[in-house]
């Protein structure tokens, strides 16, 4: 006899004692004893990928004459619960676990048995029915691939997208405003502030496009290599057949791998994306950095923008507001950052036939994913959508920047140029000023040579708006 509120199930080890609310039974209860670890499971999105992938196994089979219609039937319809996010608290197994992912595969295998026998009324065997033709090796990093290419087509890519739009309408917003440039954190020469939001906005193009660059191998899945490759004990059309299958299912065109002995003993996909993921988290942390300066004050700072202001921003000093989505994106990047590394190192622990760092992989590449798709958002709602210019700040500083001088280095030289700038500097006046004195140009002439407008690329006839 079990404890109160167990019961006893058993497997090829023996008995073993499971809560008896719990779909699961002996094999993922043994991994919850054993690794007992970060308390963190498995992410949402993989389990609900694994659900689609069994269903998927149990649809081919049975088109293949392995499974009676009312046996696959039964188990499709608790893998697609599953699929749907439904009995999450059931899949309990730490992420820090068998290498291969093998405890993750006989979780989703035993509480879809679970569901299928009570739907079916007759016993359905998580080994026998539910992973039929397949392999925890095989089922992983098919499992991985799939919620990955789904949460990056659905979600992370069309919000970096949308957040490339909104930065454009914003910039569209600030055409006619020109200020200070800036190289190594000095005054330069001035740029439109389109200009300047133009380069955040097509950093975000790019991120999109680099994840995009990578699907042609992240939709190749590893299904119907079973064990080690060969495709021992599944049907030689299985692998085809799921994948056409997933496609249907999700909207997501999958293929097999063109090598399944590659596809479970690498994991060079996953490292690819979040090298990508890793580039777009580098890109956030430009913008959020440049919005952080930008926003600096709003007296002893640039003070060129206010982002909204959205909480109090000290506990002892009263009035203080902080810049917070942009930091919090910024931590968010870091995380992303990190992340790579570590998928970096599980990417290369794959011995002979196989990656013994599954587990570990999807956990971090899902991080990235929803934690980067979570920031975007974040960032376009909370900081970007509402951003204001403080015009009059622009102009006063764009006012005193001697830089300005350089547009003058063809007609006066270097040497003069410099001593302008130098004594503008010193004396705290417009270099426009100063070049009245020090030059023979008259007034005219270095009015449209200064020209801010005119310096960033814009026709002088077309530079009548502020400056």
């Amino acid at each position: 006899m079990g404890n109160s509120g167990m019961r006893v199930e058993h497997d090829s080890m023996g008995p073993v004692e499971v809560p008896a609310k719990a779909l699961y039974g002996a094999q993922t209860q043994r991994a919850v004893n054993h690794f007992r670890i970060s308390g963190r499971p498995m992410p949402a999105a993989f389990v609900q990928a694994l659900g689609h992938v069994k269903a998927a196994c149990a649809q081919a089979n049975r088109d293949l004459g392995l499974l009676s219609d009312e046996m696959a039937d039964a188990i499709i319809v608790a893998a697609d619960a599953v699929s749907r996010g439904e009995h999450a608290e059931q899949f309990p197994v730490d992420v820090f676990q068998t290498g291969s992912g093998t405890s993750s595969n006989m979780n989703a295998n035993e509480v879809i048995a679970t569901l299928a026998s009570r739907h079916l009324g007759t016993l359905v065997h998580p080994n026998d029915h539910v992973n039929l033709g397949q392999s925890s090796n095989d089922v992983i990093p098919t499992a991985l691939h799939v919620a990955a290419a789904l949460a990056l087509r659905q979600r992370l890519i069309p919000a970096v997208l949308e957040l490339a739009e909104c930065i454009d309408r914003r910039a569209a917003d600030f055409s006619g405003l020109v200020k200070t440039g800036r190289t190594h954190l000095m005054d330069a020469m001035p740029v439109r502030l389109d200009q300047e939001l133009g380069a955040w906005a097509q950093q975000m193009r790019y991120g999109a496009e680099r994840l995009e660059d990578g699907f042609p191998r992240l939709v190749e899945l590893a299904i119907g290599g079973t064990a080690v490759g060969t495709g021992v004990n599944a049907h030689p059309e299985l692998g085809d057949r799921v994948a056409r299958i997933l496609s249907r299912r999700t909207g997501v065109v999958f293929v097999t791998k063109p090598s399944r002995f590659e596809g479970l003993a690498a994991q060079d996909t996953a490292v690819e994306i979040s090298g990508q993921l890793k580039t777009l988290a580098v890109s956030l942390m430009k913008i959020c950095n440049d919005l952080r300066w930008m926003n600096s004050g709003p007296l002893a700072g640039l003070g060129e923008i206010r982002l909204p202001a959205l909480q109090p921003g000290s506990s002892i000093m009263p009035g203080k507001v902080n810049p917070v989505v942009p930091e919090a994106v910024a931590m968010i990047c870091a995380r992303v950052m990190g992340n790579d590394v570590t998928i970096g190192i599980a990417g290369q622990s794959g011995n002979f036939q196989l990656n013994v760092m599954l587990p570990l992989i999807a956990h971090d590449l899902l991080e990235s994913i929803e934690l980067l798709y979570r920031g975007v958002v974040l960032l376009r709602e909370k900081a970007v959508e509402g951003l204001m210019v403080d015009e009059s700040r622009l102009r006063a500083a764009l006012e005193r920047n001697p830089i300005l001088v350089t547009a003058l280095n063809p007609v006066i030289g270097y040497e003069q140029g410099a001593a302008i700038a130098k004594r503008a500097y010193g004396e705290g006046r417009p270099v426009l000023a100063v070049a009245l004195e020090m030059t023979g140009l008259d007034e005219a002439t270095l009015r449209r040579l200064l020209d801010p407008m005119r310096l960033t690329g814009i026709a002088e006839e077309d530079s009548g708006r502020k400056t």
